[in-house]
């Protein structure tokens, strides 16, 4: 423990993991998806499911355009044609639903509640750092996201900034570069090892914070498992640990 001051002392940004991290997409969703599907699907569809369902959608739609097999594309766009294909799964044909709905219930994803210790453990961070989301989120998703929870960023970064998707390098490389930092003065805090693990192979500092309620009720999240800089339980532990 001793160490970490000196691992982090040349830290000028923590940038942020959104989802799971900052803010609660899960419980958002569902919230958004419930009138949506007591109208299309006659009440039986749990909103929970379909929450997790259209997320399961998330990675595979990314990986299209880490490959190279797809042009970057904005993340509404990869959920816009997510919630398309998921619809089937609940027994809703989507060309039975106008598309204008269906574009405002894709607008769930920029309605998400902050997890309750987020803005305020950000706020403090944030008189000592750069603070800006490393998201796969667009622009104006966090955008929107901020203004209705009032998130306190320095900046808005993240793949359309960076025109990659984590995990790629180019994510945490070019997110760094636009700040006119090395990587090792950049911080990535994430409650997902793999973003971590990705982050630190490209040289930037690391912090873990556990979200043990983001998968929902009785599916608590892994820990950490990685030599992480930092771990903390929350975002005030994370300020305190770091001086904010």
């Amino acid at each position: 423990m001793s160490e970490l001051p000196r691992l982090l002392e040349n830290v000028r940004a923590l940038v942020f993991d959104v989802f799971g991290t900052v803010v609660d997409w899960r419980s958002g969703v569902a919230r958004e998806a419930a009138p949506f599907l007591a109208r299309h699907a006659n009440g039986a569809a749990d909103p929970g499911a379909f929450a997790d369902a259209w997320r399961k959608r998330y990675q595979p739609a990314m990986e299209e355009v880490r490959s190279g097999r797809r042009p970057f594309a904005r993340l509404d766009v990869l959920h816009r044609e997510n919630l398309a294909g998921v619809l089937p799964e609940f027994g809703i044909d989507p060309a039975t639903v106008p598309g204008a709905e269906l574009d405002e219930l894709n607008l769930a994803w920029h309605r998400l509640d902050p997890w309750p210790d987020a803005v305020a453990g950000l706020t403090r961070l944030k008189s000592r750092y750069i603070i800006a989301p490393l998201s796969n989120g667009n622009i104006i998703m966090m955008l929107d996201m901020a203004k209705r929870a009032g998130l306190p960023w320095d900046a808005i970064l993240g793949a359309e900034v960076a025109q990659a998707y984590k995990t790629s390098p180019q994510a945490y490389l070019r997110t760094a570069d636009i700040l006119a930092m090395q990587p090792a003065e950049v911080c990535l805090v994430a409650a997902h090892n793999n973003d971590l693990a990705a982050a630190a192979k490209c040289g930037l500092r690391t912090a873990f914070v556990y979200r043990p309620n983001e998968s929902g009720p009785g599916r608590t999240p892994p820990g950490p498992d990685g030599e992480w800089d930092v771990i903390a339980r929350d975002f005030g532990e994370l300020a305190t640990r770091l001086g904010g």
